[in-house]
């Protein structure tokens, strides 16, 4: 197991600056309760299906020094079109490679650091309690060593035409700690995209704050395409309010380690979550999208549909949880997971889960694990397709399926795409 002194001794070396008095008590009680915990094992009903060697072979620590990353270099990751663009390298703002256009009004957009100066309020929301006292070890690393990351908020009633686009780059063998905060006001319209990327064994741990106003919609889009060395850890705790829509597609191509958290409170009547993704995997890869959907108001509605593709020996894990509080009657939450296993020696664990303690509610959930149909290639092959431009077919469909199914427009949805053909095209003769 993972020695926890090595990053005590960073945190008691690190520099405070001018930070406010609220961020550093709590920067030490994190620090202190990650101590308590330590890093997860296998014994946490949580963390049982996730081999975590390649982070705790030894001490991965906050990365200090300045970056000579050029913009050609992240030009494959940026979305075609117009967007307001804001680029983090090494877990900081790079302001010579970001392009944030013009803003209009009621939109805010700013690194974490920039935004403790000017906007305190909107930094404080992407912290909670749970970091002191809960049992989320990394948020609780991360807490206590952030040193930037992005603020984005939306006044009520505000409709953003143009998408946020946020490129998260690392490199080397350092850890990035992330803190990040969406806010939808009332009514107010708007669409994000995260994209990671880097070189080297890197250590990306991100947690990430989404609240959801009244009438409020928010699209959130993440594509994880790290170097196959690194480690990616991601939480997103959101909130959602009345009849307002949260909307999240993942798409997890890279490293060697990764995990996505989502913890989402439907906490207004009618709320709304959409939480859909495609993890493509292969090699040695072990990835794992672990959603919970907590319905707390009635009229609620949540739809989970996650698939993956697996290769090689690489291990794909769901652990898909959906809660209907007391009083949350009307809930309609359905969540769906689907495998696709392209060698004998690539597994997946599915995990989904339901506790119902309400009445008159629609729930259900469903998971399948199989290899590519042998009559859907026999089809194909006998209509002179060659064996592997057919199975790279039906591959791309059944992960283009979610891709759609998901709705996120022309232009996103051909944006995907095109990095899961990309990740078709790097098969090469193993497919």
């Amino acid at each position: 197991m993972q020695d926890v002194a090595p990053f005590l001794k960073a945190f008691q070396g690190r520099a405070d600056g001018a930070e406010p008095s609220w961020l550093l008590a709590h920067r030490n009680a994190a620090m202190k309760r990650f101590s308590e915990l330590g890093f997860p094992t296998r014994k946490q009903e949580a963390w049982r299906f996730t081999d975590l060697r390649p982070l705790t072979g030894g001490p991965i620590l906050p990365a200090g020094g300045e970056s000579g990353l050029e913009p050609l270099e992240l030009a494959s990751s940026f979305l075609e079109g117009l967007t307001h663009r804001l680029v983090l390298v090494n877990g900081r703002l790079r302001a010579d490679l970001s392009s944030l256009g013009e803003l209009p009004a009621g939109v805010f957009l700013s690194s974490t650091a920039e935004a403790l100066k000017s906007r305190p309020d909107l930094v404080q929301l992407a912290f909670d309690a749970s970091e002191e006292n809960g049992a989320q070890p990394f948020a609780s690393l991360n807490a206590a060593f952030f040193a930037d990351g992005f603020v984005f908020a939306i006044e009520p009633g505000v409709v953003l035409e143009k998408p946020v686009e946020i490129i998260h780059f690392g490199e080397g063998g350092t850890s990035h700690h992330l803190r990040n905060c969406i806010h939808a006001g009332a009514g107010a319209r708007a669409t994000l995209i995260e994209t990671a990327a880097g070189t080297g064994a890197g250590w990306t741990n991100a947690v990430t704050a989404v609240v959801a106003e009244a009438d409020a919609i928010i699209r959130h889009v993440k594509i994880q395409n790290e170097a196959l060395e690194a480690i990616h850890l991601a939480l997103t705790r959101g909130a959602v309010a009345e009849s307002a829509r949260y909307e999240t597609f993942l798409l997890t191509l890279g490293a060697r380690l990764s995990r996505q958290d989502i913890h989402v409170a439907l906490a207004g009547e009618a709320a709304s979550v959409a939480i859909n993704g495609a993890y493509l995997l292969r090699g040695e890869q072990e990835a794992t999208i672990a959603p919970f959907a907590d319905h707390q108001a009635p009229g609620c509605q949540t739809t989970e549909v996650l698939r993956s593709v697996i290769d090689d020996r690489a291990h794909g894990v769901f652990l898909g949880k959906m809660a209907v509080r007391p009083g949350a009657d009307g809930t309609d939450a359905h969540q769906l997971n689907k495998n696709l296993l392209l060698s004998p020696k690539a597994s997946a664990d599915t995990k989904p889960e339901l506790e119902i303690f309400a009445d008159e509610v629609k729930c259900s959930h469903g998971a399948t694990v199989g290899d590519l149909d042998e009559n859907a290639l026999f089809y194909l092959q006998a209509r002179g397709i060659p064996s592997k431009a057919a199975r790279a077919m039906l591959v791309e469909a059944f992960a283009a399926s979610v891709i759609e199914g998901a709705e996120l427009g022309e232009a996103l949805t051909a944006h995907l795409i095109r990095y899961v053909k990309g990740w078709l095209g790097q098969a090469g003769e193993a497919l």
